[in-house]
């Protein structure tokens, strides 16, 4: 089966961060990085960012 993959606008949308709050994210290790599905082009499994909001709702509650 095909994974779907997340460009940084649906990222965005799905996490509530801004651009600038992700890449800091990405750099200090607390945010998933992207995968290359292109030569110009980068986008987030969607499992990996529905993981990592799972384990966000689980560190708040």
């Amino acid at each position: 089966m095909i994974e779907k993959h997340l460009r940084l606008p649906a990222v965005i949308e799905a996490t509530g961060l801004s651009r600038s709050t992700i890449y800091d994210k990405m750099k200090d290790g607390t945010f998933p990085r992207p995968v290359n599905v292109s030569a110009r082009a980068i986008a987030w499994p969607e499992s990996v960012i529905a993981a990592w909001l799972a384990a966000r709702v689980r560190q708040v509650a």
